[in-house]
This record gives C-alpha cells, sequence and structure tokens, in this order.
C-alpha cells in the first residue's frame, strides 16, 4: 500500500514578536493577527487575573491605546523574574517593541511617549562595611 502525503494548510495567523525588560523581569510578547480570539493571557492566565491592581492593567495596556490596537490582536505573554509591577513594565516595554515589529511607522508615536526606552534603573548593592547599598551599622561612641 503506497503512503500518501496529507497536506496540511498552514495557519493563517501572523505572529509578532517584542521582548520587554524591566529590573529582573523579562516578558516575551507575542502578537497574532487574524485570530479568532482576542484575548490577552499572561503566563496562560488572563490579564485581569495575573494582575490585580487596576493601575497596572491601565499601566499594560498604555502602548494599544496610544497606537489604536485595542481589539486588534489575541496577545499572549511569558513572563518570568521579578515582581509583579516589574513585570506590568516589562510587559508594556515588550508589547510597544512588538507593535513595532508589527508597524514600523509607530515608532516616532511610541519613542515620544517614553514606552520603547529601557528603564535602566535598578537595586543598587550593598557595600561591605555597611548594613545595606547606603545604610550605614549604627555608631556608638561608647
Amino acid at each position: 500500500m503506497p503512503k500518501t502525503a496529507i497536506k496540511v494548510a498552514k495557519s493563517q495567523v501572523q505572529e509578532f514578536y517584542g521582548t520587554g525588560r524591566r529590573k529582573h523581569s523579562v516578558a516575551r510578547v507575542y502578537l497574532r493577527l487574524n485570530s479568532k480570539d482576542k484575548d490577552f493571557k499572561v503566563n496562560g492566565r488572563k490579564l485581569d487575573e495575573y494582575f490585580l491592581r487596576k493601575s497596572l492593567l491601565v499601566k499594560i495596556r498604555e502602548p494599544l491605546k496610544l497606537t489604536q490596537n485595542e481589539e486588534t490582536f489575541d496577545i499572549l505573554v511569558r513572563t518570568t523574574g521579578g515582581g509583579v509591577a516589574g513585570q506590568a513594565d516589562a510587559v508594556k516595554h515588550g508589547l510597544s517593541r512588538a507593535l513595532l515589529v508589527y508597524k514600523p511607522e509607530l515608532r516616532a508615536t511610541l519613542k515620544k511617549a517614553g514606552f520603547l526606552t529601557r528603564d535602566a534603573r535598578a537595586k543598587e548593592r550593598k557595600k561591605y562595611g555597611q548594613r545595606g547599598a547606603r545604610a550605614r551599622f549604627q555608631f556608638s561612641k561608647r
């Protein structure tokens, strides 16, 4: 019996990728165009289930709102490291970079809003002979 090849039609879903970072957090953001459901999932959970604070939800959606792409994509995010606020900033940064891959002409808009700039602030290291980065051990005269 001869083997026959079964042709599987490739999915017509276009995907755009962006990596965002903040402090120790890293977010890998995938924007899927032409997808059936317009979901926003972070680590397999819905956005509002993962980020419980309203301020973080507003911050994450800023690049989409600014570029009028709120209902355009199915968004999948894998985020690791850091805390919740750092991860939210990393998602925002990754989302902005992915939008740039989707439409390079959005660069001026996103750059002016400051969404493409990596926030380089990080925790200052603890110094030897001190209790912390800047805090000293208590001084005693006697």
